[in-house]
């Protein structure tokens, strides 16, 4: 694969590089509409959007960083994007153009004084990975190998401008609000703040991994802070092949089940047990070892959940809250859902809405056992995404909806959801986690 040499990092390149890429996709919808006076070909809107989604994602992954990143999250947003968009998008996950390694040298001199070989024995040349923020080496010392992520140039200091420029996008496709939306991209903005401080990073990822040592049939990395430092993390190599590489072997179904009950007691226990997620749940932050063994690589980006947030939250997974009007009216106030400037129509008109979406969504968490190849609930969630966005009256809102927690929180179990669709996992034992002998109060 070509490595890049530089990355645009003042504000004017990258607008730039992103104001030409939506020139090339005008001219592309130019094309299509000028065709179809001529023609009324059936695949002609599935090949637009492969030219746009190809244009857009190759633009991109140059610029790398905060961009790239929304592309990432993007990627697993399937009932929204248009498969040919996921597709693409989905390549950032772990493979995108890396860096030279004369700028992978400079990194190094820059945040550990030294060049690569001068700490260690061995080390790859070219990267081993590459996604939105960083890239990963391999390294070799006496006989320890290790993974080593290196962050690109600028990515950091390209934060704010690169929301700035993604803003008008989220607002038309998430339907956000410009008055009171400060708080939800205030939220994003400090989540990539945090992916993009590897000091904060490292000492995350230790207590992570610590808090998570009950889960003995999950792996996670040791980290060395020796070889560490504001843009490089040192880490254990894990032998293993990358989740989405894994499926496509096509396990058999035991595998599958016993995966997909690993990586669902996973995200249970940290949801009620730690009340913090590990807020990035995409294949390429997740290997699986030569014995099946689910491992967790990256904790650049986890979620702290307020108990403020983690008790309404759970009490509206539960079918006696959904059951009951004024039980569930009171929780939905507290999520920020309902407020005391609507009127008596409006409120009654969400909590319907809210009540059908609710009971569809939280449908896995109140089942005993769930079978996540079940296409036909896929499809519910999809058809129930395609007929609200079309609601005139959701379109024209005034203010917007839901706390800026449900960001990370919904982020983390729809992409938890759709990872254990991939998989094909059958009877996963939803309330598994509690056998641990920790469990959370007042569950």
């Amino acid at each position: 694969m070509k490595t890049l040499d530089k990355i645009p990092t003042g504000k004017l390149k990258r607008s730039g590089k992103l104001l030409k890429t939506g020139m090339k996709v005008g001219g592309n919808y130019i094309k299509y509409y000028g065709d179809k006076l001529w023609s009324d070909n059936p695949q002609a809107k599935a090949k637009l959007d492969q030219k746009n989604a190809s244009d857009i994602y190759n633009r991109l992954q140059e610029l790398k960083g905060p961009v790239l990143k929304v592309a990432q999250m993007l990627s697993m947003e399937k009932n929204i994007m248009p498969k040919a968009f996921t597709d693409q998008f989905a390549l950032s996950q772990f493979s995108v153009p890396p860096l030279s390694y004369a700028l992978v040298r400079k990194t190094f001199r820059k945040s550990l004084g030294k060049n690569p070989e001068d700490i260690f024995d061995a080390f790859s040349n070219n990267a081993i990975h590459a996604a939105s923020i960083g890239q990963v080496h391999k390294a070799q010392l006496k006989d320890k190998a290790f993974a080593v992520k290196v962050q690109y140039p600028g990515v950091k200091d390209s934060i704010s401008n690169d929301l700035r420029m993604v803003k008008p996008i989220a607002h038309r496709m998430f339907n956000i609000q410009k008055e009171g939306a400060k708080q939800y991209f205030a939220e994003v903005e400090q989540k990539l703040i945090e992916e993009t401080d590897y000091i904060f990073e490292l000492k995350q990822s230790q207590e992570f991994v610590k808090d998570c040592a009950p889960l003995s049939f999950i792996r996670f990395p040791q980290y060395y802070p020796q070889f560490s430092g504001d843009k490089i993390i040192t880490m254990d190599w894990m032998e293993g092949v990358h989740f989405s590489e894994f499926i496509a072997q096509n396990p058999s179904q035991k595998v599958r089940n016993q995966l997909g009950q690993d990586l669902w007691d996973f995200y249970m226990y940290q949801l009620h047990v730690l009340q913090k997620l590990h807020a990035d749940p995409h294949p390429g932050n997740f290997l699986i070892s030569n014995d099946h063994q689910l491992m967790v690589i990256d904790f650049g980006c986890v979620k702290t959940i307020p108990n403020s947030f983690y008790r309404p939250y759970l009490e509206i997974t539960r079918q006696d809250t959904l059951n009951n009007s004024e039980k569930l009216e009171k929780r939905l106030e507290e999520l920020e859902f309902l407020n005391a400037q609507d009127t008596k129509t409006e409120r009654q008109f969400f909590i319907e809405l809210l009540t059908e979406i609710l009971a569809l969504l939280t449908r896995p968490l109140r089942s005993i056992t769930f079978d996540f190849t079940d296409e036909q609930y896929f499809q519910e969630i999809a058809n129930l995404g395609q007929r609200y966005t079309k609601l005139s009256r959701l379109k024209n809102l005034r203010i917007n909806r839901g706390s800026k927690h449900f960001i990370y929180v919904n982020r983390s179990l729809f992409g938890l959801y759709n990872m254990m669709n991939a998989l094909g996992a059958k009877g996963v034992s939803i309330n598994r986690y509690k056998t641990l002998g920790i469990q959370e109060e007042g569950y």
